[in-house]
């Protein structure tokens, strides 16, 4: 009758084992999964806060500078562009598209010292540059949670629980390529 028992005990010490070792990590992925999903959650935060802030700092300029309509244009398609991005790599694309049209935008400012002068102006370009900060951060903080998520999904024995509940690895907040030229902005002499 004893020896009966030992397979059945086996398996039983087995399965506790195997369950005993599978359970921290699968609930470890579920807690990286979550705070990716949460870093990406601030970066969208920011972004938004981004675009509330582009109308204001584009009327106050079409104020002063009515003649650069065509690069107002752009930050406002632009704007549009990263308000419709959906996912890691869109919206990465879309930001690094704003982030010309924004240089663009503030390089016609430095051409008008009268802009640069008005209080309102300079309240939105502190806004804007405190929130350009915050979207640094959030990317960065985004990147390094991608990061150890795709180090354990990778890392031997967690990429074989990660096959089997279907932790996949994650995309990370890169910029568009092209993103590191500085744009060129051009002021036509036919304008005005």
């Amino acid at each position: 009758m004893k020896k009966i028992f030992v397979p059945f005990i086996i398996l039983i010490a087995f399965i506790f084992i195997s369950a005993a070792m599978l359970i921290p990590s699968y609930n470890s992925f579920v807690q990286l999964e979550e705070d990716v999903d949460e870093s990406y959650a601030q970066i969208e935060n920011q972004l938004q806060r981004r675009l509330d802030l582009i109308p204001n700092l584009v009327e106050t300029v079409k104020g002063f500078a009515d003649q650069e309509q065509d690069i107002i244009d752009n930050v406002t398609q632009a704007r549009s562009n990263l308000a419709r991005a959906e996912g890691v790599n869109e919206q990465a694309e879309a930001d690094a598209e704003l982030n010309g049209a924004l240089s663009r935008l503030l390089v016609v400012v430095e051409n008008y010292p009268e802009i640069r002068s008005s209080e309102n102006f300079q309240q939105l370009a502190d806004e804007l540059a405190g929130t350009e900060n915050r979207i640094a951060v959030a990317r960065r903080d985004f990147n390094e949670t991608v990061s150890e998520f795709n180090r354990k999904a990778k890392s031997f024995p967690s990429n074989m629980i990660a096959g089997v509940f279907g932790f996949s690895e994650k995309a990370y907040f890169e910029a568009a390529p092209g993103a590191s030229e500085v744009p060129k902005v051009e002021f036509g002499s036919d304008k005005e």
